[in-house]
């Protein structure tokens, strides 16, 4: 609350109104409440704090606050938008940010608020400057995530020895997903990817009923959940014996990879990273077949800044986590992605991703 309250200072607001989730987990520290509803709103200033939400989470938020808590709690039967204008009159507020995650509808309906409760206010946007805050992880951060990633690890020494010629995708994804709950995980961190043979040459193919045969690569990227934190991994492993050409381009894949794990480090634009992944693959000849970006970071969300990518041309702050991730995929053959994630420290890249980057074979 207090690097969110120097920004406030900064930019001259009187409050702040959040409604994203992860931006509300990070600032309430309250753990496994939040869900997919965006069904609470936080009113701040620089002396005080106000969370209104309904008697779905009331009790939860109650737990997880504690005794103690600065926050002041409450689940009044009222619309979000008419509390939020209601406490802007109360704290005289006259700057008051809001996030550019709203909806337009909510956004509509605390404009109606304010005029109905004849308030005046200005409503300057707030691009993201949480989640830029957030992108420095602290050490309680990196320990969920450690632990999270040791559930995704344990998950693939098992998965290798399941895969079997005849099984699908979905079988594999469900065996996959009810491992890691067994052993720890509380959510998943996505949908897992589960692409064989062909398949696996679309990035973010979505498991099916394809049976997966003698000779397929499969690509697989998956994560478990813990205490509302992520861990993001893909592995990419060979039914049977590979070809030549599917272990040359493993091979590119994971010159790629172990590139950037040796040279990633805090002060490195993102752009650079994205680069030099680039880079090696497409003096192999596969420039073409490798078209993502190559990390982004992980930590409340999935999908948060920083980036390794093409157009990142900021340096990746100490205590980032981000991932590690090039590909090469080749239309109607197969496809390879190899995927770690880690911390990005002033002397370099610790990588929390445990399981190993040679080419393991499955099904014999």
């Amino acid at each position: 609350m207090e690097r969110f309250r120097d920004i406030m200072r900064q930019r001259g607001y009187d409050a702040a109104i959040i409604r994203n989730n992860p931006d509300l987990r990070w600032l309430t520290g309250a753990e496994r409440t939040f869900d997919f509803e965006v069904a609470h709103t936080a009113f701040i200033t620089l002396d005080g704090q106000w969370l209104h939400t309904d008697s779905r989470y009331y009790g939860t938020f109650q737990k997880r606050l504690g005794p103690d808590t600065a926050w002041q709690l409450d689940m009044d039967l009222v619309d979000a938008a008419a509390w939020a204008a209601r406490h802007v009159g109360e704290s005289r507020a006259r700057v008051v940010a809001v996030e550019d995650t709203w909806d337009l509808g909510f956004y509509e309906r605390f404009e109606h608020q304010l005029k109905e409760q004849s308030l005046a206010a200005l409503l300057p946007r707030m691009h993201g400057d949480i989640a830029h805050l957030r992108e420095v992880k602290d050490d309680e951060e990196v320990e969920l995530m450690r632990h999270a990633q040791s559930i995704t690890d344990a998950a693939f020494t098992y998965i290798c020895g399941y895969i079997k010629p005849g099984m699908t995708e979905m079988q594999i994804k469900n065996e996959l997903e009810s491992y890691m709950f067994a052993h720890g995980a509380d959510a998943l961190s996505f949908d897992s990817i589960i692409a064989a043979g062909p398949n696996g040459a679309n990035p973010h193919a979505q498991p099916s009923d394809y049976v997966v045969q003698k000779g397929d690569m499969i690509v697989m990227d998956y994560g478990a959940g813990y205490h509302d934190y992520h861990s993001d991994m893909t592995r990419t492993v060979c039914v049977g014996e590979p070809t030549d050409e599917q272990r040359h381009v493993y091979d590119v894949v994971l010159s790629a990879n172990a590139a950037v794990r040796q040279q990633a480090r805090a002060g490195i634009p993102g752009k650079q990273m994205h680069e030099l992944a680039t880079k090696i693959i497409s003096d192999a000849g596969y420039g073409d077949y490798f078209k993502h970006g190559l990390g982004h970071g992980v930590g409340l969300e999935i999908h948060e800044q920083p980036m390794f990518n093409r157009t990142n041309d900021k340096p990746v702050p100490a205590g980032a986590v981000i991932t590690d991730e090039p590909g090469i995929y080749l239309p109607g053959k197969f496809g390879v992605r190899i995927e770690d994630f880690g911390i990005v420290r002033e002397d370099g890249y610790e990588v929390f991703t445990q399981s190993p980057h040679e080419l393991q074979v499955v099904g014999c």
